[in-house]
């Protein structure tokens, strides 16, 4: 294959399988012997990572980077943006927060600013890769927001990259989003339409094709495959701000993103005689929940979501994970009664694990004119520490030993702690059953986990015993590989390599009415 090749997947919607589609390619191509790299010129996200350069990125981005088996760099997601409520965020550019914005500001002219080192950045990449696999954000039928499109098709026109629209079945009405998605596309940008692709399908696939037969003479575009639905099949999400079924839209709410792991896949036995329930407080503006889903994967260990004091009641241990709004996190526990919940469990020496601003709430005093402005404010007190908001954000890439192990972690944060007691744990401290750190990651080596979860269950008097093989990195893999079979199996990939090496198709139909 000739360096520079490229493909954008696009979707129909949010959340129609974009990532893991773009996650799946990837994997296919590098099995294939071609090079190639990911990317996604802007991302909005609360689920972050941080690259070896000390760059923040999109997780789903860094997860992409390892299904193409390469390092991921701040060039494969050049613009992230952090929502701080449901009107601002703060942007990260090529890895480095410079500022915040509500979205009419962001919209109405920084958006168009930064088109221009988007694309620096993904020409960067094709001329150091075979191929080049973008992902869209949303739908690119978003009409409004056309005009200043970074992402999608304003992405795909000044590239002249093959666009490939992905939709979800599985929630009904593909066909419908597959035309209107076109219909509603300018003449320019309909040129790059290339074709579909239909992601998790039940059942038999030739009920299906009358319809993609009627799709083609629709629009004049086929269909690239038909995935079908997979159990247990994710990688980490771009965000958490899904809401739960029953529960009212009040305020954001984490998915689990290694849904294998946790939520479709068959759980494994437990190794001891029990199994170990971990409660994970679902703080508003929850960031980096990824962190949990490395006890999903451990046999034995049951995760959930939690908002109410009384389901901490039966859990061994309790995660305050990260988030993008400490102080109003803090609130909100104390709204809750998890506050007290809370102190009552580090009283009575039953586990609680603080990660990063979850760190920073169960320490005495918060001061920040940082992120919320809100000055002095006092902590949960479980934990001897005082923490003081920074304007520069530490982004990092820790290593180090805990428990007897060795640890790696990543750091994303603008509070500096200050640790004035209790035993050393990683970069924060540990008194009795309560541990706090800001390293997010550190569940994923594999010794430092099985060493905690001990600890956890001695704690917790449960006679819980962590599997000795489980190896996250391996589970990781094996998800990937998942992804890239998906594809060689259920997708046209001579169709796709064609589009990739050749560009977009010549003498596509015009799908009237266009944009307005």
């Amino acid at each position: 294959m000739k360096r520079g090749g490229g493909l954008l997947v696009a979707g129909t919607t949010s959340d129609a399988g974009k990532s893991v589609v773009t996650a799946g390619i990837c994997r296919w191509l590098v099995r294939q012997g071609v090079k190639v790299a990911p990317f996604k010129g802007q991302n909005m996200s609360l689920n972050s990572f941080v690259t070896r350069e000390g760059a923040e990125i999109g997780r789903a981005q860094a997860m992409q980077a390892q299904a193409a088996r390469v390092e991921p760099t701040a060039l494969m997601n050049p613009v992230l943006l952090k929502p701080g409520s449901d009107r601002s965020s703060q942007v990260v550019l090529m890895g480095k927060p410079v500022g915040e914005l509500s979205a009419r500001g962001y919209h109405g002219g920084r958006q168009k600013e930064l088109f221009d080192p988007v694309m620096a950045c993904l020409e960067e990449l094709r001329g150091t890769y075979d191929a080049v696999i973008c992902e869209g954000a949303g739908s690119p039928a978003e009409i409004n927001l056309r005009r200043t499109d970074i992402v999608n098709m304003g992405v795909a026109r000044a590239a002249r990259l093959p666009v490939l629209v992905v939709g979800d079945i599985d929630r009904g009405g593909v066909f419908a989003q597959f035309f209107g998605t076109t219909a509603l596309l300018a003449p320019e940008d309909q040129e790059l339409i290339a074709g579909y692709l239909v992601n998790k399908f039940r059942g038999d696939v030739s009920l299906l094709e009358p319809g993609l037969d009627m799709l083609y003479g629709l629009t004049g575009r086929r269909t690239f495959g038909v995935l079908p639905y997979a159990h247990g099949l994710g990688i980490d999400e771009e965000d958490g701000m899904g809401v739960p079924p029953g529960r009212a839209k009040s305020r954001p709410w984490g998915r689990v993103s290694l849904r294998g792991a946790v939520r479709e896949s068959v759980v494994a036995p437990p190794v001891g005689a029990d199994v170990l329930r971990v409660a994970v407080c679902a703080v508003p503006l929850m960031s980096n929940f990824t962190d949990v889903d490395a006890l999903a994967a451990e046999p034995g260990v049951v995760v959930r979501f939690v908002d109410r004091a009384e389901e901490l009641v039966d859990a061994d241990l309790v995660v305050v994970p990260g988030t993008r709004g400490t102080v109003k996190a803090l609130a909100w526990l104390r709204e809750r009664g998890l506050a007290d919940a809370l102190a009552r469990r580090a009283a009575e020496g039953r586990p609680v694990l603080g990660i990063c601003g979850g760190f920073q709430v169960l320490g005495e005093l918060i001061e920040d004119d940082v992120e919320s402005k809100a000055g002095s404010v006092d902590g949960l007190g479980l934990l001897p520490v005082r923490v003081r908001f920074a304007a520069e954000k530490t982004l990092a890439r820790p290593v180090g030993e805990a428990l007897g192990e060795r640890v790696e972690g990543y750091e994303i944060h603008h509070g500096v702690a200050d640790v004035l007691g209790g035993e050393p744990f990683l970069d924060g401290c540990r008194v009795g059953a309560v541990w706090g750190t800001h390293w997010h990651g550190s569940l994923e080596s594999d010794g430092f986990r099985r060493a905690f979860l001990r600890e956890v269950a001695a704690a917790a008097g449960r006679r819980f015993v962590p599997a000795p093989d489980t190896s996250f990195g391996a589970l990781r893999e094996e998800q990937l590989d998942r992804l890239g079979d998906l594809i060689e199996e259920h997708a046209d990939t001579d169709g796709l390599l064609r589009l990739i090496e050749d560009g977009p198709p010549a003498g596509v139909p015009f799908v009237p009415p266009g944009a307005p």
